[in-house]
């Protein structure tokens, strides 16, 4: 798991928040009932419309990834696939199946079964690269709803402000309850322009970039089962694998180091 959402949010919240109270605001004052379901409400209603209902139940499932989700570890892959090619060079591609019940990656092992069954290599190919294009399309519609709120709420806080005001307008008669009413109804462009900033967009941003990571270790998943297919020579296929890795990685750099 990657703490890194977790860990920004407190830290965009806590600095928020100092930032009113050194000011003299009270971070109470900030946490009013009918603004904040406007915003949330309203923006969360908008975002639905845009889409399938479906990709609404979807994303709200995939946003516990955005907090929990471990992140991909290429270079355990690459051991693997090294090792599993060592396998079958020594003794087939039929010793894998053994292997294949320890293989916990279900794309990875998917993908050594339909080796172990002689499957035709343009065929794998092609199935392999299609269960990569069902997940790019269906993680890009999970991070889409929040990419869209992240659109929508700035609007919608605008037009609770807007609201909020024609009640100002109403109560012009008591003018020792403006002060109280005007600051209230600014409070919908606050959450607005905050939720959109602090939590929709960031959370779009990390399905985004998770999504990336296990695309590119899928990718290179690919090309290590059809290296093992075709006979390559483990050490080939290890350096064809840490190609895909990227710079800084353990991996890479202890090859680098070699070949230093």
């Amino acid at each position: 798991m990657d703490p890194g959402t977790l860990a920004g949010l407190v830290v965009a919240f806590a600095a928020i928040f100092a930032a009113n109270y050194l000011e003299g605001g009270k971070p109470g004052a900030m946490f009013l009932f009918p603004p904040m379901l406007l915003v949330f409400g309203g923006t969360f209603g908008v975002a639905m419309a845009g889409g399938l209902l479906s990709d609404t139940i979807g994303s709200l499932k995939a946003l516990k990834r955005a907090f929990t989700a471990p992140v991909p570890v290429p270079d355990a892959s690459v051991g693997q696939l090294v090792e599993l090619a060592e396998q079958a060079r020594r003794n087939g591609l039929l010793a894998l199946e053994e292997s294949a019940r320890n293989v916990e990656d279900p794309f990875l092992k998917k993908g050594v079964e339909m080796l172990v069954d002689g499957t035709d290599p343009n065929e794998l190919r092609d199935i392999l690269e299609a269960k990569v294009d069902a997940k790019r399309a269906t993680d890009k519609s999970h991070a889409k709803l929040f990419a869209d709120m992240g659109g929508y709420a700035p609007t919608i806080g605008i037009i609770g402000t807007v609201l909020s005001l024609v009640h100002v307008l109403e109560n012009l008669d008591k003018p020792e309850e403006l002060g109280h009413l005007i600051g209230a109804a600014f409070l919908a462009t606050l959450w607005g322009v905050l939720s959109a900033n602090v939590m929709f967009l960031p959370w779009a941003s990390k399905l985004k970039r998770l999504s990336e990571l296990e695309i590119r270790q899928m990718e290179m998943t690919i090309e290590g089962l059809m290296s093992i297919q075709a006979g390559s020579n483990p050490r080939v296929i290890e350096q064809k694998l840490l190609a895909f890795l990227p710079a800084g990685s353990d991996s890479a750099t202890r090859d680098d180091k070699k070949a230093a």
